[in-house]
């Protein structure tokens, strides 16, 4: 047996990691390299000779910090990032250092059984059916699409067609109703499903980002044949909800006297406000759903990548993904994760999960949802009060916002776009862009568990203050 000493590495690579924690409040968030700078520096010639583990690890330190995005910031409020919890961070490095596969419960109960724990935990926070099935993807992009692959053959198994046997060939064509709004991975899924987006009627939005209710009962009428209705808890621009709860009695009603109409809600951060006292109203009704998507990197702050797949028939997901061959385990006891995921191989993403919710329990979560959605209405409250800003849309912890040009030229998508770079560049804080109803906008996602008051009062002066030095 080989002798291996995981000693000074493993050293070296406590040592770095709380180098960069350590420096995450004093850090600025802008970034000092760019991709191509990191190429040049890593993307030598394949050396002849290694390098001691410890070694590799300054050295790739030493590359790669200098292009590192700033995420575990309370100032970093770009995209809807997380933060990691310590709990989180501290399952995540075990996960790594136990190396399991978990596909498949006979083979690796350790982590199946604790993953398992995890999806009842959060059928539980989130109010949803107990028996659901629940699958730990990569992110939102592999819930959606997950998700979705089982609503394919749910609404084609009611016309009689067995998709997984037969494909698309000689299938009924699959209508799939969207707000004009959805999130980019939803077109995305319809293409990795052999749909296309040409299968898509994007249903028109109000003024606040949600589908409105009467065009899609109208969409609903016209659709004759499967059909795939996919709704949003949170808007992916400014937080909005679908009126899921009107939505979800609608497609019951039909349910009535038609098997071919699935519910999906892709509720990539937004489903976390079913865990608030506060907020969970705003997500009533997606009980009734038939799929669900969520992330764990964002708002419950896991680190990258997690995003969980609900499904309320966890024999239409088996079905639609899993499988079996003769040298591998037949199904057991408990379900296997390969009847969940995509993945015939992945590390035991759900093992931080379970960690961050054992951290925080029923209290800590509901609180986490609550303090982001405050920071955040603090930060949309303070730029109101700025001469040229225009806080677009506020809604639970995003923020839309954009700053008139104070030259008199007119400007204000140009003046919006340097407010932008400029705040970037500074390193007080780190937002976004975005267009939001054919103008450019900044975005600004309060989903760390570390912004506090102090963060908000950061950004809301380098924002101000960007946009004054630019008039």
């Amino acid at each position: 047996m080989r002798n291996a000493d995981f000693e000074p590495t493993l050293a070296a690579a406590e040592r770095l990691a709380r180098r960069w924690i350590d420096g995450i409040d004093s850090r600025p968030t802008s970034i000092s390299s760019s991709a191509a700078d990191v190429v040049a520096a890593a993307d030598r010639p394949f050396p002849e000779m290694g390098l001691g583990g410890a070694e590799v690890l300054e050295e790739l330190a030493a590359i790669a910090e200098p292009g590192l995005a700033s995420t575990g910031s309370g100032r970093y409020l770009a995209l809807v990032t997380g933060g990691v919890t310590p709990a989180a961070l501290g399952a995540d490095w075990m996960v790594s250092a136990w190396d399991q596969n978990a596909v498949f419960a006979d083979l690796y109960p350790g982590v199946v059984g604790v993953e398992l724990a995890a999806a009842r935990w959060i059928l539980e926070a989130l109010d949803l059916p107990g028996d659901a099935a629940v699958g730990f993807t990569t992110g939102g992009q592999g819930a959606n699409t997950a998700g979705l692959l089982a609503g394919r053959h749910a609404v084609l198994a009611a016309h009689g067609h067995d998709v997984e046997t037969a494909g698309l060939i000689g299938a009924p064509r699959v209508n799939v109703l969207l707000s004009d709004e959805q999130h980019s991975t939803i077109p995305r899924a319809l293409r990795l499903l052999g749909l296309g987006t040409d299968c898509a009627t994007e249903i028109p939005t109000d003024s606040e980002g949600r589908i409105l209710l009467a065009d899609l009962s109208v969409a609903l009428d016209d659709s004759e044949g499967p059909t795939i209705v996919c709704v949003q808890a949170g808007n992916v621009n400014g937080g909005a909800f679908d009126p899921i709860a009107e939505i979800s009695a609608e497609i019951q009603r039909r349910k009535s006297h038609r098997d071919d109409i699935w519910l999906h809600v892709d509720g990539a951060f937004g489903l976390w406000v079913r865990a608030s006292n506060r907020f969970g109203h705003l997500a009533a009704g997606v009980e009734a759903a038939d799929s669900w998507a969520v992330d764990a990197h964002k708002w419950l702050n896991t680190p990258y990548d997690c995003g969980i797949v609900i499904v309320r028939d966890r024999g239409n997901l088996a079905r639609a993904i899993g499988y079996r061959a003769a040298y591998l385990p037949e199904p057991g006891a408990v379900p296997d994760p390969v009847d969940s995921v995509v993945e015939s191989s992945r590390r035991a993403r759900g093992v931080p999960v379970w960690a961050t919710l054992r951290s925080l329990g029923r209290t800590g979560l509901s609180d986490l949802v609550d303090r982001c959605c405050d920071r955040a209405s603090d930060l949309a409250a303070a730029l109101q009060k700025v001469e040229g800003a225009e806080v677009m849309h506020a809604e639970i912890n995003q923020i839309v916002v954009r700053f008139d040009d104070p030259t008199g030229n007119d400007d204000h998508e140009g003046h919006t776009d340097r407010v932008l770079a400029a705040v970037q560049a500074g390193g007080e804080c780190f937002p976004t862009g975005t267009t939001w109803q054919g103008r450019s906008a900044i975005r600004l996602s309060v989903s760390n568990w570390r912004t506090d008051s102090d963060d908000i009062a950061v950004a809301a002066a380098a924002l101000t203050a960007a946009h004054r030095l630019r008039g």
